[in-house]
């Protein structure tokens, strides 16, 4: 992206300030942001928000390394946890309490993912009997290798927005958000 696109102003609000919002109006608490590049520039754009930090001093390691991260600084009591993407953030709340409501572990719905169109997206809401396995991925890849290997406890919520299938990862996408997004003043 030639910056850091976690800071990028979408109409007066970073990103990364659009995911978070998006998690605090959710039912989904304590909300933790694991920070690494530009961290202290991520800290300033947040501050005033009901968060916890959580530093990542290996995020050059690939995004397990903050995976790993936000999962070890879990409160004890947690059952499960969203892992939403910092770059997501046509990802709205209701999206997020779709997931927390459709966790149902007596009944095996222990990883619930969004799907638009028949595709899987993010964020993906993890139960605690994966919080092991989720310390063990290593390099630049989030929980998928699990989610493969474990479809009998993978749920899928259908939703109506296509906002799950789209992180800013190339200026093409960022583009593509502008034209679309609802939210945008044109």
């Amino acid at each position: 992206m030639g910056e850091n696109k976690l800071l990028i102003d979408l109409d007066g609000t970073s990103v990364i300030a659009r995911v978070v919002d998006a998690a605090l109006a959710s039912r989904a608490s304590p909300v933790l942001v694991v920070t690494g590049h530009e961290g202290e520039a991520l800290r300033n754009t947040l501050q005033g928000r009901n968060i916890r930090f959580v530093a990542n001093p290996d995020y050059a390691q690939g995004l397990s390394s903050s995976l790993r991260a936000g999962i070890a600084a879990l409160p004890d009591d947690v059952e499960g946890v969203v892992v939403c993407l910092g770059d997501m953030p046509a990802v709205d709340s209701s999206v997020i309490d779709r997931l927390i409501a459709g966790f149902d572990p007596a009944t095996g719905a222990e990883i619930i993912a969004p799907s638009h169109d028949g595709r899987r997206g993010n964020p993906v809401l993890w139960g605690r009997r994966f919080f092991a396995e989720l310390m063990t991925v290593t390099g630049d890849q989030g929980g998928k290798p699990l989610l493969l290997a474990h479809p009998e406890a993978c749920r899928l919520i259908a939703v109506e927005t296509p906002g799950i299938l789209l992180d800013l990862d190339t200026p093409e996408a960022l583009r593509r958000y502008r034209e679309t997004s609802p939210r945008q003043d044109r």
